[in-house]
């Protein structure tokens, strides 16, 4: 059966950025993971764990640049019999003038391990590092303002406490590997429009080790891994934003390979507040008046991200009006100084007036001059100006 295509595996285009493919990865690896299927039929486990390998081959070729540029030129055949690579360059002979060092040329392509020809090796690649993982947390706005510790729990691919990561059975020891006679390397042969390469490669039975087990551990079936449940104190940063993250080095996945554990990624959420709007440092809220307190003045009770305060409205105060109280926002360390809190006058009209305040209120109009409303008296000087000329 042919391989599907990569591109279409994670559902990106062949155009995608590497921030691109990697997103739609982890989705996927979240979609299909092992620990999602624990209480589903074995039809449906296989199923997910076909799948979940398939997102990985797709993941680690395209997000090469090297293996990815590849397999835009010559599709699964860049990877057949173990991959391309250099040496035994075969189909050509004598040299390659006007283009340089041949190596160079032919190990952009092909990844460049063992020799090409007479020219000696290529690089090696070292042990792949374990899978990323990520936990998703959700602050409040007066969390993100002082700073908090949150507790996390998530799962991850872990060495085997029972055999310490070696696969093999307590009492039990390694031995050489058959398939690579302790080298951790072997030779794979390609053959591809050029014409047949040889490259060295890790050992896929012992995972470049050159030691396999004897006898493989009961509790990871030779892996050396197992999962586990971490549980895990973080500190959150003041004046984090919704959005952001945070890396925890070497908190993610084992590796297959002997290589570094992955890192864990804490995506920051932060919930809408019943009162404020975050902008930068500064915090937002609209308070609504009277129309009476408004025009009259005097003191009012406005929510704080330290608690309740009172301000000082003044009379004669209009719709809109913004007061700033410095230094009531988010107290950033990493800012210049602390952010203020914006407070947005909202005046309120009365409605569902009794038919006796309704003629109260028509009076109190009437009685009202041109010096009681400056603006609506300036408007409409300006407006018999604009129509007269």
């Amino acid at each position: 059966m042919s391989k599907k295509d990569y591109y279409d595996l994670l559902g990106v285009e062949k155009t995608a950025s590497e921030n691109d493919i990697k997103k739609a990865y982890r989705k996927l690896a979240m979609k299909y993971h092992p620990d999602k299927f624990s209480n589903a039929s074995e039809k449906e486990k296989k199923e997910a764990e076909e799948k979940f390998k398939e997102v990985n081959e797709a993941y680690q070729v395209l997000s090469d640049p090297d293996k990815r540029a590849k397999y835009d030129r010559f599709g699964h055949a860049a990877f057949e019999n173990g991959g391309a690579g250099a040496g035994g360059f075969g189909g050509f002979s004598g040299g390659f003038e006007g283009f340089g060092n041949a190596e160079d040329i032919f190990s952009s392509f092909f990844g460049g391990g063992g020799g090409f020809g007479g020219f000696g090796g290529g690089r090696q690649r070292g042990p792949e590092p374990g899978a990323d993982l990520r936990v998703d947390v959700t602050l409040t706005l007066e969390e993100v303002a002082k700073g908090v510790e949150k507790e996390i729990n998530y799962r991850r691919q872990a060495k085997c406490k029972t055999c310490n990561g070696t696969g093999a059975e307590p009492g039990s020891s390694l031995k050489t590997c058959d398939k690579c006679n302790g080298t951790g390397k072997i030779k794979v042969t390609q053959r591809t429009v050029f014409g047949n390469f040889q490259s060295v490669e890790e050992c896929d039975k012992c995972k470049g080790k050159g030691k396999i087990p004897e006898k493989k551990c009961k509790s990871c079936n030779g892996t050396g891994l197992e999962r586990e449940t971490v549980k895990k104190t973080v500190k959150i940063p003041i004046g984090i934003e919704d959005g952001q993250r945070l890396r925890l080095s070497g908190m993610g996945d084992a590796s297959t390979e002997g290589g570094p554990n992955g890192d864990l990624y804490i995506f920051i959420h932060v919930k809408e507040h019943d009162f404020f709007v975050r902008h930068g440092d500064d915090i937002i809220c609209e308070i609504p008046i009277t129309f009476a307190k408004a025009a009259l003045g005097g003191e009012i009770d406005i929510p704080t991200l330290k608690g309740k305060k009172s301000i000082k409205i003044p009379a004669g105060t209009q719709n809109g009006k913004v007061f700033r109280l410095k230094g009531e926002g988010i107290n950033n360390p990493r800012a210049y100084a602390p952010g203020d809190q914006l407070v947005k006058i909202i005046i309120e009209v009365p409605t569902n007036l009794t038919d006796d305040q309704q003629e109260l209120l028509r009076k109190f109009d009437e009685s009202l001059k041109d010096k009681n409303y400056k603006m609506n008296k300036s408007f409409i000087e300006r407006f018999k100006d604009f129509f007269r000329g």
